[in-house]
């Protein structure tokens, strides 16, 4: 029986993420933000907090959670960052971590992630840092945070030599998903998102793939499934940290078509006009299922229906498809040399064995990614 299959559609709902003496919850549903002020309160009464927050949010949401917070005696200071994957940056980070000082927040008290995936890992790294160490919620705004990045604990910055090479594990307390806060996504963003949904169907639930390729009109459009999409993918997350929390084991699996993706990433400058990282990881999971069939471990006919769904769904899923250029076949592999998963100069990638039968494969020989993605630059 598949994860999807154990869930119902309905929501709201709570998936408890099981650490040892760190558990904590996502709640998942719509009207999540009308919640917050309850919710946080009830895991931290009486606490200051800071909101950290992108400009963009702030616009939208940010008067509504403060008000919210104010109805349950919580005093909040908001922190306010320039939107885009270019704030994840040492000197942002500076700027916050001052700012959340200014604010006076203690280690009683909390940061507030109030964004998508950036302003998470964002914020996440300086709470993880400040006095040693903050308590903080995760309240992700966008499709790609709600079921990937708000859950497991990951947190970072960026540097000119990679994404997400200077963080930290630092678990939050709070997960509040408002699946009505993706409304106000633009299409662009809500699908770059759903590459973070579908890769959990890859994995390991080819039942959810299934359902994926069925309802996938839906999510988008913002029904029940759309709910249930989130809390599916949320529920398999939270299974893979609670066994494996600082990527040590089979956590490395939520990084399918990442090594492919973060490199695209850097070789774009990190600009979200050119590539999202929603997009960067459709095109890496399209890459990790064509260079599984070329070493003979995928049939090719996975292969092609991963390709297809994401063209379907109006995602990229080829080199050729990032506007302005990736750069040669050797840039490429010398950008994924700093990937994380790099272990004695050798590439870690996740492979696979048909859909929902993924593995981690140390030790893939650098000549042999070099001539597939070779041939994938030429169409």
């Amino acid at each position: 029986m598949s994860i999807a299959d154990l869930l119902p559609a309905e929501a709201p709902l709570v998936v408890p993420v099981a650490l040892e003496g760190r558990r904590y919850d996502i709640h998942i549903g719509r009207d999540g933000l009308g919640r917050a002020g309850a919710l946080i309160a009830g895991i931290a009464p009486g606490a200051r907090a800071a909101i950290v927050t992108d400009e963009t949010v702030a616009g939208l949401h940010a008067a509504r959670l403060e008000a919210g917070l104010a109805q349950y005696g919580i005093a909040a200071t908001r922190i306010t960052i320039p939107p885009g994957e270019a704030s994840k940056s040492y000197a942002r980070f500076a700027e916050v971590c001052d700012a959340l000082l200014a604010a006076k927040i203690e280690r009683s008290d909390l940061v507030i992630a109030f964004g998508g995936g950036v302003v998470g890992d964002l914020a996440g790294f300086a709470a993880s840092v400040l006095r040693r160490g903050v308590r903080f919620v995760q309240l992700p705004t966008s499709l790609l945070a709600q079921v990937d990045s708000s859950v497991g604990g990951k947190t970072g910055i960026n540097s000119s030599h990679g994404k997400n090479l200077i963080g930290a594990f630092h678990q939050p307390s709070l997960v509040i998903a408002d699946t009505a806060l993706l409304d106000t996504l633009s299409e662009r963003e809500f699908k770059a998102g759903y590459a973070e949904v579908v890769k959990y169907g890859l994995i390991d639930d080819p039942a959810f793939f299934d359902w994926c390729e069925a309802n996938w009109h839906r999510v988008i459009a913002g029904g029940p499934e759309r709910d249930h999409a989130v809390a599916v993918s949320c529920r398999a997350k939270a299974a893979i940290v609670a066994r494996d929390e600082r990527e040590e084991g089979d956590r490395a699996l939520l990084n399918l078509g990442h090594t492919f993706a973060h490199a695209l990433e850097r070789l774009t400058g990190y600009d979200s006009a050119r590539l999202v990282h929603g997009e960067a990881v459709a095109i890496g999971l399209a890459l990790a299922f064509r260079f599984s069939q070329r070493l003979g471990l995928c049939p090719g006919q996975d292969a092609l229906r991963v390709a297809r769904h994401l063209d379907h769904v109006g995602l990229p899923s080829r080199l050729q498809q990032v506007p302005g250029g990736t750069g040669s076949a050797q840039e490429i592999v010398a950008a994924m040399a700093q990937d994380k998963k790099v272990k004695r100069g050798a590439l870690t990638f996740i492979l696979a064995r048909g859909i929902g039968q993924s593995f981690i494969a140390p030790g893939v020989a650098a000549d042999d990614v070099l001539a597939f993605v070779t041939d994938e630059l030429k169409g």
